[in-house]
């Protein structure tokens, strides 16, 4: 966006398309302000970060990391992006608006609430925590505080600044969050692979709501640490019996042990009363990102805009004028609407789970005991999607090298095992039913080849952009592709 500034030195393009309202909170280094959209009339919020206490605090990489997470998130429990806007002073980042603030407050206000209550605004947080494990992001700093209410008291997970990328064979080691929700491997610096951080932190915020108070607490660190550690707390009499078998399960000590997120779905106490729409995993964003809104994009056309540009911005996620609009008015219209996403889950869920299927089956000629195909989407303690094999490392590298020549895949070695790779795929933009043309979008990845401790080598396909789909339609060609090695 261009940073000509007008109007208390706002850039054009914020005080062009806001009218910015009073202030909703501030931070060290950013302010956040309510704001009307003025071409929709709709409200969001807009962060303020102040560019040079935000260098001086070195907190470019929180704000840049929780910029890139939350422009490729689309869920009705993780806080929607709609833009960001630069001038040579300041960060303006537009924001889903969330009338009621934090839970935290909420919980503050109402102290402990009906077991009702609780269990709809935890099956709430538990999905959005559970979409971002699935796009491999882990928040890592879980807390009442970063849970906001809408209109409707529907939770939204903000604040993404501490939340980082999954990969397989990588284990995080970075102490973060806030240290009464912090898991105890966090607090004692060991390795962690992420999801269970969030399990943990899912567990203590469960234990708040339930109970208006803090399994863990202590003024002084060094003892809140050994509580934690040891991981003894009290649980009340008031709770329920399913409540009191799910929440020690979530806040084990051990890890390994530790309830995964998937069988908190299928606890008898989160199924209860479960929304239709979250009673199935999440959908992938690629497909979210496809699906045309007929309705609201003939709205956005008859305010101005192009229609082939539109569906081109909208396909390829670009930001502008014309998308932003799009955006506003979609969220709007779901959120008016019951069951957000609802009709629109088990279809994605039917089309990932066809494609798992496809991926772990059609294999070709290569032998299943030692070629075990992997996907990160379909249980969370997995997340590889790629194979084994007991043959020499530089025998397999040169059967995965003539595998991505057939596939005209460029290929760009960071080392002997290690390669970066680029694909160009062809699609098709849709609107209105019919073809409005076709454009090409580069899907990267990156190859791993690691050695295991039974003595096998794993090679590990990571995506690094383009659709998620499409990254598993590539994966199930490149393994048909590959001989037995």
């Amino acid at each position: 966006m261009g940073s000509s500034s007008r109007g208390g030195g706002y850039p054009e393009a914020l005080v062009k398309s806001y009218k910015l309202g009073k202030t909703l909170g501030i931070g060290s280094f950013a302010k956040v302000k309510v704001a009307e959209h003025i071409v929709t009339g709709l409200r969001v919020a807009i962060k303020i970060v102040d560019r040079r206490q935000m260098k001086s605090m070195d907190m470019e990489e929180k704000v840049k990391r929780e910029m890139k997470i939350l422009r490729l998130f689309f869920h009705p429990h993780v806080i929607r992006l709609y833009e960001v806007i630069d001038s040579p002073t300041h960060v303006f980042v537009v924001m889903e608006y969330c009338k009621y603030g934090e839970l935290f407050d909420y919980i503050v206000e109402k102290g402990r609430l009906p077991e009702d209550e609780a269990r709809r605004i935890f099956q709430q947080i538990i999905s959005g925590v559970e979409y971002c494990h699935r796009n491999m992001v882990v928040h890592r700093d879980l807390k009442p505080e970063n849970l906001l209410l809408d209109s409707k008291y529907n939770v939204k997970l903000a604040d993404f600044g501490l939340s980082n990328v999954m990969r397989d064979g990588h284990f995080l080691k970075t102490s973060c969050g806030s240290p009464n929700y912090a898991a105890p491997e966090v607090i004692s610096g060991k390795l962690y692979a992420g999801p269970e951080v969030d399990v943990w932190s899912c567990g203590v915020t469960l234990y708040a709501l339930l109970c208006g108070t803090l399994p863990f607490d202590d003024e002084n660190i060094p003892n809140l640490f050994k509580k934690i550690k040891s991981g003894i707390y009290t649980l009340p009499s008031h709770l329920s019996a399913l409540a009191r078998d799910l929440i020690p399960r979530m806040l084990v000590v051990d890890p390994m042990k530790r309830i995964k997120i998937n069988e908190i779905r299928e606890h008898a106490w989160f199924q209860t009363r479960l929304p239709h729409y979250l009673a199935v995993p999440p959908p992938d964003t690629a497909i979210q990102a496809r699906k045309i809104d007929e309705e609201v994009l003939e709205q956005v056309i008859k305010m101005g805009y192009d229609k082939i540009k539109l569906l081109e911005s909208l396909s390829s996620r670009s930001q502008n004028e014309a998308t932003v609009t799009y955006n506003l008015l979609l969220d709007s219209r779901l959120r008016a609407t019951s069951g957000y996403l609802g009709a629109d889950y088990q279809e994605s869920k039917d089309l990932l789970d066809h494609n798992l299927y496809r991926s772990a089956n059609h294999q070709g000629s290569m032998d299943p005991q030692s070629m075990a195909p992997k996907s990160h989407c379909h249980h969370e303690k997995k997340w590889a999607l790629g194979l084994q094999s007991r043959a020499h490392p530089r025998d397999i590298m040169a059967e995965v090298l003539r595998a991505l020549h057939d596939m005209n895949v460029s290929w760009k070695k960071n080392g002997h095992y290690n390669m970066k790779c680029k694909r160009s795929i062809e699609y098709s933009l849709v609107g209105n039913g019919n073809v409005a043309g076709r454009s090409y979008n580069e899907m990267k990845f990156e190859i791993q080849l690691y050695r295991t401790k039974e003595d096998k080598y794993f090679l590990d396909l990571q995506r690094i952009t383009g659709p998620h789909l499409l990254f598993l339609d590539l994966c199930t060609e490149f393994l048909s592709k590959l001989r037995v090695i």
